[in-house]
């Protein structure tokens, strides 16, 4: 059995349909009400939108239901689902911590809450029947205040048994008139020694090389070999890699069709620049990890080669990942002792 990695997923946006349906059955008939038959639901939820803004909107949907209480409901569902249905065995999981708080207390006291956000769902991920190893990747959002901001990157740092990076998300449109703010609170998160990716270069209003040394790898970044490949050598150089999210750039509307992607590839491979294929919003797409590969595949955007050389970097390049190899080299090492075992008997 293949076993794979996953580096960039939302926390909202990897709730399938079928569980936010069920869980709005029994606690949120307002929206059952808008959505009478699941076939609609299905419909709304996982349709194309036509920019990264308007689809992003959906997050808020799930965003306000998984609260401390029912985080644990979703993430039970969500682990059960990565382990049986993909084969995982990592998964880095992202979000705003302030976005799970409480929209009735004051903005100090929604800060305070994030830690028992963290720590609900640092436990809630630790499933004994789906044994994944998985990290937290708390996101920092271009639409909340530097203060909110700088105690999200703080309590990652505090920690580091649930957390493994920081990111900023919220459309990488919003960034430019901040630059500055997200430039310092990278430099410190780097500073105290925590791992950094960040949502860069996703569409072409979202262009900012001044956040890129801050960056460890970079969440999507198709932007640069599509548009500004002369970055790519020193991407390779830095051992920066791009988190390539192939089915939400259609999703979004960012690019007309997924063949768009063979150029990514391509001048990637050429330049060096490690790529891992990732999902984004499993549930929004409605879409697996094993699916983004075997897409890939079928329409010739990647070869068989390629495809393992990424799904290696993919542990290569995981934050949290406690081993120096990825799980099919460790089986093989154990398959060759037990082997050997049989031979020294017979």
């Amino acid at each position: 059995m293949a076993l794979y990695a996953e580096l960039h997923r939302h926390l909202g946006g990897s709730v399938v349909p079928r569980i936010f349906w069920r869980y709005c059955q029994r606690h949120n008939q307002e929206l059952i009400a808008r959505f009478p038959e699941y076939s609609d639901f299905e419909g709304f939820y996982t349709r194309p939108r036509n920019t990264l803004d308007e689809y992003l909107e959906l997050h808020t949907l799930v965003e306000k239901v998984q609260t401390e209480e029912t985080l644990p409901y979703f993430i039970y569902r969500l682990i059960r689902g990565a382990y049986i249905f993909e084969n995982l065995a990592y998964l880095e999981l992202r979000y705003t911590p302030y976005l799970r708080t409480s929209e009735d207390l004051s903005q100090n006291d929604r800060i305070d809450q994030m830690q028992a956000i963290v720590e609900t769902v640092g436990r809630a991920s630790q499933l004994a029947e789906c044994p994944i190893v998985t990290s937290q990747i708390l996101c920092m959002h271009s639409r909340l205040p530097y203060e909110v901001n700088k105690a999200i990157a703080e309590l990652a740092v505090n920690y580091p048994q649930y957390v493994c990076a920081i990111d900023v998300a919220g459309g990488d449109a919003h960034y430019g008139d901040r630059l500055d703010e997200f430039v310092q609170l990278y430099r410190y998160a780097r500073s105290r020694g925590l791992k950094t990716t960040g949502h860069l270069y996703e569409t072409r209003d979202g262009c900012y090389p001044e956040l890129l040394p801050y960056l460890l790898r970079i969440g999507h970044g198709i932007q640069i070999p599509l548009h500004y490949p002369e970055l790519l050598p020193e991407l390779a150089a830095n051992g920066q890699c791009l988190e390539v999210c192939p089915t939400t750039y259609i999703k979004t509307g960012t690019l007309e069709d997924p063949k768009q992607l063979k150029t990514v590839f391509d001048r990637c491979f050429e330049a060096g620049v490690d790529i891992a294929i990732c999902t984004d919003n499993a549930g929004l797409h409605n879409v697996r990890l094993p699916f983004e590969y075997e897409n890939l595949l079928t329409l010739d955007i990647i070869d068989f080669r390629q495809l393992q050389a990424c799904q290696d970097a993919a542990f290569r390049h995981a934050f949290a990942w406690p081993h120096g190899q990825a799980p099919a080299s460790l089986l093989t090492g154990l398959l060759q002792e037990e082997a050997a075992k049989v031979a020294t008997v017979l």
